[in-house]
């Protein structure tokens, strides 16, 4: 009968951190774990693995393991792959341009090598996404992956979450909405970027909704912004009549863009795919950065002019 498969000591020692290359033979790996205090006697500990059918099992990856751990836990940590992981938060609304430098600096790549990965529309197909490239399908969240994931493991991941979103009864919704996928995300892109807090998305939605089936141009600021290049201090008509061109211009050209400007959260997918019943055609933000929602021009020309006059008030009524 094998024994030494408990603990071969009793240790309150920190966790020590050990890399078992690809490919790596028992043996070394073994040699590892003894060099780092987790194991002090090999050749039983190697007897004991092989007659458990571990030895053969070994996965990859960098663990991070107790002194004292009992051989059977050692062992169902290296075999199931429980890899130290690092978390990389993406925020809701970033951009790719936003979001290729993150990547990079977390996967210690290049980042032209990850702008490469993620650029044009043969990126969109090869993804699989609605397109026309990988705009607004990487899913905001904060995810954990291994040390050593590669640029496009993690950018499959991301679009998977975006897939998960699309529950059958969603896309019975988006069905009855009459919108596709692409241009329900695209929509989706604008409300996250007007929103500034998450309970007002679905009445924004709401006016964005309203617009498009009255045919009214969008007026987005956002849009015109992505068409520039990214976020301004202040967007004049100057730079706006620079991008009138552009098919991401809503204040000359009908309809949605050709795609999202950002990538949506779940929280702005859910208020587009059920936007509140309401029937407002204009919003104003205030300077606590929530908004005023008119029905009449009227009415919002009144809550503009409220707004500048706090502003130039400081804000005080």
């Amino acid at each position: 009968m094998l024994v030494g498969c408990g603990a071969d000591q009793t240790s309150d020692a920190d966790p020590v951190q050990l890399s078992v290359p690809s490919g790596a033979s028992f043996a070394q790996v073994v040699d590892t774990l003894e060099a780092r205090g987790l194991v002090d006697r090999p050749t039983i500990f190697t007897l004991f693995a092989r007659w458990k059918g571990f030895d053969t099992q070994i996965r990859s990856g960098t663990y991070s393991l107790s002194p004292g751990t009992p051989w059977t836990e050692l062992l169902d940590a290296l075999t199931s792959g429980r890899v130290v992981t690092r978390e990389l938060t993406i925020p809701e609304g970033w951009s790719l341009r936003q979001i290729v430098p993150r990547i990079a600096a977390f996967t210690e790549r290049p980042e032209e090598d990850v702008r490469e990965l993620v650029s044009g529309t043969a990126a969109g197909d090869s993804f699989q996404v609605p397109g026309p490239g990988l705009e607004g399908y990487l899913l905001p969240e904060t995810y954990r992956f291994a040390e050593g994931t590669a640029p496009d493991v993690i950018v499959r991941t991301m679009i998977d979450h975006y897939h998960d979103f699309w529950t059958p009864a969603r896309l019975a919704r988006l069905d009855s909405l009459g919108l596709d996928q692409r241009e329900l995300t695209t929509l989706a892109s604008i409300v996250q970027a007007e929103a500034r807090v998450t309970d007002e998305m679905p009445r924004i939605a709401a006016v964005y909704h309203n617009r498009l089936r009255r045919g009214w141009l969008l007026q987005a600021d956002p849009t015109v912004l992505y068409a520039l290049g990214g976020p301004r201090e202040r967007l004049l008509y100057a730079a706006m009549d620079s991008v009138a061109d552009s098919p991401y211009n809503t204040y000359t050209q009908p309809g949605l863009p050709p795609g999202p400007i950002g990538s949506p959260g779940a929280d702005a997918l859910r208020a587009t795919l059920y936007p509140a019943d309401d029937p407002a055609m204009y919003f104003v933000a205030g300077p606590d950065g929530r908004h005023v929602f008119s029905r009449t021009l009227a009415e919002h020309n009144r809550a503009v002019a409220e707004y500048r006059r706090r502003i130039a008030g400081g804000g005080q009524d």
